[in-house]
């Protein structure tokens, strides 16, 4: 099948990174007409009668704030949210891309999954540190000083797994599902690529709820004093 992002890029920029800028331009302008839809709203405590652009973005809102505060289970968890939010519409709407045909999702690259592994790693670091302070490093050592010789370069190599597992557990399934969605399209008839796409779909939204959930958990373990 042809590569619509290899086209546009035209062998000068990486279709990585075309498809990229395209899913942020699909996020900021759904983000601003939706801001601009709730400042136009009469009364933004009432919601709209019906579906609208207003209310899909109010359920998405409250659907990521309620799981986040589920995941993390902090009173300030709020403050979060942006973050996690941010992270799970990306990648969403990136694997998502890859339902249209002759389009290849970004995350089907490694480059890309591995560089939110990475961001999510430092995420989770800084929330460590900011939450306990020096203390945090502390954790690295295991429950006894006396282990820590053994603690220290086992704690390291957890941590240094946690962004590269991510990252290869995202680019593997958005890889493997676009493939095979490839195949039986051009393959088979109508009926059968339907429901391939159906479960294509349901593909996306878990890879994008797991790499967002478990990036949550890590940022819990880092702000726990029990870690």
């Amino acid at each position: 099948m042809v590569n619509l992002l290899e086209i546009i890029a035209q062998d000068k920029l990486p279709p990585v990174l075309v498809g990229t800028w395209l899913v942020m331009g699909i996020l900021l302008v759904f983000a601003f007409l939706a801001r601009r839809a709730l400042l136009a709203a009469n009364n933004r405590l009432l919601p709209d009668d019906g579906l609208s652009l207003r209310s899909l973005a109010e359920v998405i809102v409250e659907g990521l704030d309620k799981v986040t505060g589920e995941v993390l289970e902090s009173h300030d968890y709020r403050a979060l949210v942006p973050y996690f939010g941010s992270l799970f519409l990306f990648i969403l709407v990136s694997n998502l891309t890859g339902l249209i045909p002759g389009m290849e999702p970004p995350t089907a690259y490694s480059d890309l999954t591995f560089a939110l592994g990475a961001i999510s790693f430092v995420y989770y670091l800084y929330h460590g540190l900011r939450a306990r302070g020096v203390g945090y490093l502390r954790s690295f050592l295991g429950p006894m000083l006396v282990l820590s010789p053994l603690m220290l370069p086992l704690e390291i190599a957890d941590n240094l797994f946690r962004p590269f597992s991510l990252g290869v557990r995202l680019y593997a399934n958005m890889f493997a599902d676009h493939q095979v969605l490839s195949i039986f399209t051009q393959l088979t008839k109508l009926v059968i690529p339907l429901a391939f796409y159906a479960l294509g779909t349901l593909v996306c939204l878990i890879q994008a709820m797991v790499f967002t959930v478990l990036s949550m958990g890590y940022v819990k373990i880092a702000q726990s004093a029990d870690h």
